[in-house]
């Protein structure tokens, strides 16, 4: 399979070539079917898991995709690819290193061109203690009744209010008051939701399954939307403690970024999925990092998901204006153009060769 054959244009397309070259590496296979919603085009929806390697490895290199729904375009396509890498798999063999690669963490978002599962919920806000008093986002109360309009596009008027606190206030306050999580508002945007999600039991089910009895683990999960186009920023995925960030450094270079003392594109954040690892298996060696490949601006992508979050409130949209927005999303969360499918599969390829070596 080439590389521009690996990507594909609709999630049911993806899983299809996910599974393919699944088993063409001699991968073993597992479906976790969703149990009450269809695709876009009425098709089944599942995340699947591929094994390939020593059912009995101690050592494990995760690749996970999807976790924002349609941000998952890009991350299939790097999993297809790396799957049909017979280089790759064979440095594994030789590590000791099992690759499990999980397709699709939510297939809802996948298939209907939205970053948010069928919930309305952000899965990477969801890992949360939910017995515990939630975070609260007071400047996402403030600025949302300018981000999602009544009419859309926004009237001059509205745009220019909103466009006027982000100047007093400045974008990177704008950034992290809309996507550092909310859990307030189950129909606003990047809501963090009131329960675990079908996704997030889902996933501590995998990760229960596969990971129990391992020594250890190395996760790269794979997003798009933030940062310089095709750039894949390696951001730590792990607590806020000097020991493991510096060894996540180790691992994947000095450039690797953080939440947590402002070197990432990324607002700070609560609820992130890699929770799921110390709270399901927490004896694990566990290190990893999400890998953010760059699209448009910030501000395109953040008017993109204001859109996509405007039709979720308002059904009644003709189809003419769904298209529109639907357009805006492909492209704020995936760079159609071949340059960048090459970036992405060579950066990702990279990081899991480093891995391979960080133990």
């Amino acid at each position: 399979m080439s590389l521009h054959t690996s990507f594909s244009r609709s999630y049911a397309e993806a899983r299809q070539k996910f599974l393919d070259a699944a088993r063409a590496a001699g991968a073993t296979l597992a479906d976790f079917p969703h149990p009450t919603r269809r695709g876009s085009a009425g098709e089944a929806l599942a995340m699947d898991v591929a094994w390939a390697g020593d059912a009995q490895a101690r050592r494990v290199l995760l690749v996970t995709s999807g976790v924002h729904g349609v941000e998952g375009y890009c991350g299939s396509g790097a999993q297809v690819a790396l799957l049909g890498d017979a280089a790759l798999l064979a440095a594994c063999a030789a590590a000791g290193v099992a690759l499990m690669m999980v397709h699709a963490v939510n297939p809802y978002g996948f298939s209907h061109l939205r970053r948010v599962n069928e919930d309305n919920v952000d899965l990477n806000r969801n890992f949360m203690d939910f017995t515990k008093p939630l975070p609260e986002n007071a400047p996402y109360a403030e600025i949302a009744p300018l981000l999602l309009p009544e009419q859309w596009p926004p009237s001059e008027a509205d745009q220019a209010a909103l466009m006027q606190s982000v100047m007093e206030r400045g974008l990177p306050w704008y950034q992290a008051a809309v996507s550092a999580g909310q859990y307030h508002a189950p129909d606003g945007m990047f809501f963090g939701g009131h329960q675990a999600t079908w996704s997030n039991y889902t996933l501590r089910r995998i990760l229960a399954r596969y990971g129990a009895g391992r020594d250890a683990l190395r996760w790269l999960d794979l997003h798009t939307g933030l940062g310089p186009w095709g750039y894949g920023e390696p951001i730590y995925m792990g607590p806020d403690q000097p020991a493991p960030i510096g060894r996540a450094r180790a691992i994947w270079g000095s450039n690797v970024t953080s939440i947590y003392d402002g070197s990432s594109t990324s607002a700070a954040l609560s609820g992130m999925a890699w929770l799921a690892v110390p709270e399901t298996l927490p004896t694990l060696d566990y290190s990893g990092i999400a890998l953010e490949f760059g699209t448009l601006p910030v501000t395109e992508v953040l008017e993109a998901l204001r859109g996509d979050h405007w039709l979720h409130l308002h059904p009644e949209a003709d189809e003419g204006q769904r298209d529109l927005i639907r357009q805006a999303m492909w492209h704020a969360f995936y760079g159609d153009a071949d340059d960048w499918r090459e970036g992405v599969v060579e950066q990702v390829r990279e990081a899991a060769v480093k891995a391979l070596a960080g133990w």
